[in-house]
């Protein structure tokens, strides 16, 4: 059985509050908190990048998987948000945690799943035998117009999951995927900010994917929502993600780990992997778990997972999600303009 051997996490320190951006572009922020369900959010500081988050979470999830760097035949990077438009962020990785040379790299895009689409791929050559383990990454540091409503969610962090067969602390029982052509989100080569389809977005973009996905793990799997003890999806807001667990019968119990959007913002391509990250931290043995991705053009993934012996103890040797989280400090408006290179000379 093809599984998580190690994970690891990353999110930027500092924070900006929803009521922040508000009071530079007049907005209501006791509505927008309200309405998005999301109080605050990661901003990445100058140095800090969609490569810097993927090494600090690639070596936290090469400390819980106990194995030699030199064993990671693959390496994928998810992100919308890579720091070359010619240069892959994934050799960086690779280069950074001692990986062999002898390896498969690539970086990969497609919005908010390209890290989930990379744990596919990750468990395809582990169970083909091409490779022993393989790295899979979810990080961004996510664009939003000066002004415009992504301003409010579009934040930083990720995941990295080293996956293979052997000693694994969570096994993927079962994965499938649903996509279309939804141009609900884009961003053209050489454009700054990304544009967005508005109220699109939700329908037919978000929860017909969401929800398509999930009903095929039900039904490809044979198991319903009171099956799993944990539950976590896309969260573009906090408002999405709580409406998407009650329309498929999950509990407000099932689905509170997963829920980091609230806190840290939409961190893209980082979202899931981080909302299993923080589950993985307190999941039991025993423990079943479902999630499911989704990418803006449009599409999700789909995992069921069980949670094997070996996370009581490997969980402990590298930084949890939420202490992460909470490790942080306020920045104003001007300083996260200056951040996030708003400021065009």
């Amino acid at each position: 059985m093809v599984g998580i051997v190690g994970y690891g996490a990353h999110v930027p320190s500092y924070r900006i509050k929803v009521e922040e951006i508000a009071k530079v572009w007049g907005d209501d922020p006791v509505a927008l908190s309200n309405g998005l369900v999301v109080n605050e959010k990661s901003v990445p500081s100058a140095d800090e990048d969609t490569a810097t988050i993927a090494v600090t979470a690639a070596r936290y999830a090469l400390a819980r998987a106990q194995i030699d760097p030199k064993k990671i035949g693959a390496v994928y990077v998810g992100s919308e948000s890579h720091p070359y438009a010619v240069k892959p962020t994934a050799t960086i990785v690779a280069e950074a945690v001692s990986a062999t040379p002898k390896l498969t790299a690539a970086d990969l895009e497609f919005a908010c799943k390209a890290g989930t689409a990379g744990i596919q791929m990750s468990m395809g050559l582990v169970q083909s035998g091409m490779v022993e383990y393989a790295l899979a990454i979810g990080a961004d540091t996510s664009q939003g117009a000066p002004g415009d409503a992504l301003e409010y969610t579009a934040s930083a962090g990720g995941a990295a999951y080293v996956i293979g067969e052997k000693n694994t602390i969570a096994d993927i029982d079962h994965t499938c995927s649903f996509t279309t052509d939804t141009p609900d989100f884009y961003r053209r080569e050489g454009q700054d900010y990304p544009s967005h389809g508005g109220r699109f977005t939700g329908e037919p973009a978000y929860f017909k994917h969401v929800l398509s996905t999930a009903e095929m793990l039900f039904e490809e799997t044979g198991t319903k929502p009171e099956d799993y003890d944990h539950a976590c999806f896309h969260q573009p807001n906090g408002k999405f993600y709580l409406r998407t667990g009650k329309k498929l019968g999950f509990t407000s119990e099932q689905i509170k780990h997963g829920l980091l959007t609230p806190n840290i913002g939409n961190t893209y391509s980082g979202a899931v992997p981080l909302a299993l990250s923080n589950i993985l931290d307190v999941a039991e043995p025993g423990d079943k778990i479902f999630a499911v991705s989704y990418g803006s053009g449009a599409g999700s993934d789909g995992f069921t997972l069980t949670v094997k012996d070996d996370i009581v103890e490997r969980r402990e040797l590298a930084p949890k999600t939420q202490d992460i989280i909470d490790d942080k400090k306020y920045v104003d408006y001007a300083v996260y303009a200056k951040f996030k290179g708003k400021l065009k000379m």
